[in-house]
């Protein structure tokens, strides 16, 4: 038979923390049972109050502060009253720089690349890239190919595929744009004149400049005057 294990004698743990230096409470500290891996926090004043086993041991932790533990070692009393005293934590800090602004782009980018992204799944699907331009945009037109023996199929290509009906599309365009820009010179060119004798804008474009003339005048015959009304007429 099995004989019964006699239970662990309790001890209540009452007390407060406070700081050394300084003889003020430590609100908030941590009272740890490393045993049982189970804790309590001290009040605003700095008191605790905690029930542990008479062979736990207690370690006190506080933000700023060097942890400090109390072994209880097995005593016969069923409560004890403590008072811990923390001593402050000395931290030496390494050279700090302050930059004002945010980081330039090289160590943005930088830390960008050292970015570990996950690998893709193996039924990934793979997308296609994307397709290029056959030649860059807004740029004038490729040039006619020139068909040779080596390729003498290029002239139909050139006649019958997209590419030659885009490229021949854009000369047309190009075209137009340079009939427009010559009108509009010589509507500007027509303005000066009274007589409008200059540039034929809606004719050939290609014909001369002509000087302008002077219009005569035409004189108008001269009728014979009226005597007033009232006056003898003139005998014939």
């Amino acid at each position: 038979m099995l004989a019964a294990r006699p239970a662990a004698a309790q001890v209540r743990v009452t007390g407060s923390v406070t700081d050394r230096a300084t003889k003020k409470a430590v609100p908030g500290a941590t009272i740890w049972n490393i045993n049982t891996r189970r804790g309590t926090v001290a009040n605003e004043e700095g008191d605790f109050a905690v029930t542990v086993r008479a062979s736990d041991t207690l370690e006190f932790r506080a933000v700023g502060y060097n942890s400090y533990r109390l072994p209880l070692g097995n005593t016969g009393v069923s409560q004890i009253i403590v008072q811990v005293k923390l001593d402050q934590a000395t931290i030496q800090l390494g050279e700090v720089r302050v930059r004002e602004g945010r980081p330039d782009d090289a160590t943005v980018n930088r830390a960008l690349r050292n970015v570990k992204r996950p690998a893709p799944p193996a039924n990934a699907v793979k997308r296609p890239p994307k397709p290029q331009p056959l030649f860059p945009v807004d740029s004038t037109a490729p040039k006619v190919p020139t068909p040779t023996l080596q390729s003498p199929i290029s002239l139909i290509y050139d006649q019958f595929s997209r590419e030659g009906m885009q490229r021949r599309k854009m000369e047309e365009i190009e075209g137009e744009k340079r009939m427009e820009a010559e009108r509009s010179k010589r509507r500007a060119y027509n303005q000066y004149f009274r007589v409008n004798r200059g540039y034929e804008v809606e004719g050939d474009l290609t014909l001369p400049l002509t000087v302008p003339q002077q219009v005569p005048q035409r004189q108008l015959p001269q009728q014979p005057m009226q005597p007033p009304a009232g006056s003898l007429a003139p005998k014939q």
